[in-house]
């Protein structure tokens, strides 16, 4: 099984370990990247003949088109906005693709593909890191084990195992990414409806266990992707929130407050610059902080089982940056997920073609035994409604 890895960074060099070290059958992994220093360290790090690295521009047809060709399965971990332009070169190519995903719009235009997709006899799936990602996967698999389902109640954070300020968080993924989560509408099912509300409101309090304790978490956008449209008509309720240390919520909402967040740019002596850019700019260098992160997944569906009793059943998980193989929790638990995908794609396990929503065609179980065999403490909980929720 061959496959196209486009983008070298953190989350590329978690998919290449995933591959290189756990994916039965890999005999083939081209890595692409404009980034030359990025290829060399990740030839570097796992010097393996079946690892070949290509320095370019994923913009560049010319140069990708005959490495698309040759691979059964392409995997982008580039930034979101190219996925569209490149799903339809996969297409071209008679190439699976998946990405990681994260932007509502970005997936829309991916789905405008499903026609070609299936022309070619090739599947496209978007959004298969973390969140998007396994947090839905896991989620609409509790809800097939349930006669009935009442709700369903997804709960994600990346977080720093010692935090500090000034909010006390770490940047783990890109800056560009989080505030786009932190200011698009994010969309629940209410009622029985497809609803939005704003980002960063209905704050709440979740309990992890120690060392973590009493957390909160908050209304963020793009964290389940298809997934309430895929339960709409079977699940009455259903939302997504970000998990954080208590605090944060305020901080960045006092942000958007003071237009911090706003893309428009402004007029100044040396020129224009959008008070988003150097937001952006500023969390860089205030939140790249040192030490070890964790992330943290609690995913909770409550119903009636097929003799009519209520029930809860959960999947709660704790990850922790890997000092064995420098990769960190957050680099697991979003490359690792993506690969094991590609891996079921290549295998033809999944057996799906056009543009595919991830919860429906990536087995919730079968994804669960992998993540375990890579170490991964996933824990599944069940439980009547009116006991102590996982967690506690």
């Amino acid at each position: 099984m061959k496959y196209l890895l486009l983008g070298a960074g953190l989350q590329g060099t978690a998919i290449a370990h995933d591959l290189l070290r756990h994916a039965e059958g890999t005999t083939g992994l081209v890595a692409v990247d404009s980034d030359g220093d990025a290829l060399e360290r990740l030839a570097a790090r796992f010097a393996d003949p079946r690892l070949r690295t290509c320095p370019g521009y994923v913009q560049d047809q010319a140069f990708l088109s005959p490495l698309l060709k040759d691979a059964d399965v392409v995997i982008s971990a580039v930034n979101y906005w190219y996925n569209p332009t490149l799903a339809e070169l996969a297409i071209q190519q008679r190439a699976h693709f998946l990405d990681l995903g994260g932007n509502n719009d970005v997936v829309a235009r991916e789905f405008a593909l499903d026609g070609l997709a299936r022309q070619a006899g090739v599947a496209i799936v978007p959004d298969c890191g973390l969140a998007p990602g396994l947090a839905g996967i896991l989620g609409y698999w509790l809800t097939t084990r349930l006669h009935t389902v009442d709700s369903l109640r997804l709960r994600v954070g990346g977080l720093p195992q010692q935090p500090q300020p000034p909010m006390n968080y770490k940047l783990v993924f890109s800056v560009e990414g989080l505030i786009n989560e932190y200011i698009e509408p994010a969309l629940v099912i209410r009622g029985g409806h497809l609803k939005t509300v704003a980002a960063l409101s209905e704050l709440e309090t979740i309990t992890f266990p120690a060392p973590f304790g009493e957390l909160e978490a908050f209304q963020t956008s793009g964290g389940v992707s298809t997934l309430p449209r895929t339960l709409l008509g079977r699940v009455p309720e259903l939302d997504y929130k970000t998990i954080r240390y208590k605090g944060h919520c305020a901080q960045f909402r006092l942000l958007h407050e003071l237009g911090l967040t706003d893309a428009r740019p402004l007029a100044f002596a040396g020129g224009e610059v959008s008070p988003r850019q150097m937001l952006a700019n500023r969390l860089r260098s205030a939140l790249d902080l040192p030490g070890p992160d964790a992330v943290l997944v609690l995913v909770v569906a409550e119903g009636r089982d097929a003799a009519g009793q209520a029930r809860r059943l959960a999947v709660r998980i704790i990850d922790r940056h890997d000092e064995a193989t420098g990769l960190s929790a957050m680099m697991r638990m979003t490359g690792f997920p993506a690969a094991i995908i590609a891996r079921l794609l290549a295998a033809g396990t999944i057996d799906a073609v056009g543009t595919c929503c991830q919860e429906l065609v990536v087995p919730g179980l079968e994804m669960a035994t992998q993540l375990r065999r890579r170490g991964i403490d996933l824990v599944e909980f069940e439980s009547l409604p009116h006991e102590p929720p996982p967690g506690s």
